[in-house]
């Protein structure tokens, strides 16, 4: 039989998860409505604590309903992507060399947008 740890998930993916339960939702939800909609053996008191701690980092509003709270995403998962990305990149006091490293490493393609939207953010006197 296995041990319970064994089957424990790290903390990260299911943040993840309750996040993708929210945008998908596309409205604000409970801690058991996002238990419904990922479709797992998580207990609701395991959602709740994730969306507590999320709130906590200000990746999740709330709002009163009945007695507890329904909440909802601060930004879409694009916008918590470039948070994350800026939260990198200000952890590393050579900016410009982290910079310099993550554009060597861009395809071609991704170049072309950063170009494109360099370029545009110029023009629009950003």
């Amino acid at each position: 039989m296995a041990d319970a740890k064994d089957e424990r998930r790290p903390a990260g993916e299911l943040e993840a998860s309750v996040m993708a339960a929210l945008w998908a939702a596309g409205a604000p939800q409970t801690p058991g409505q996002v238990q419904h909609s990922l479709g797992t053996d998580l207990a609701r008191t395991t959602v709740t604590t994730i969306l507590t701690r999320l709130h906590d980092k200000g990746l999740v509003d709330r709002h009163r309903q009945g007695r507890g709270f329904a909440y909802v995403p601060v930004q879409d998962a694009q916008g918590l992507t470039a948070k994350r990305m800026h939260t990198e990149l200000d952890r590393d006091a050579d900016r410009e060399t982290v910079l310099a490293r993550f554009v060597a490493q861009l395809s071609p393609d991704d170049e072309r947008v950063l170009r494109h939207l360099l370029e545009a953010d110029e023009q629009s006197g950003g």
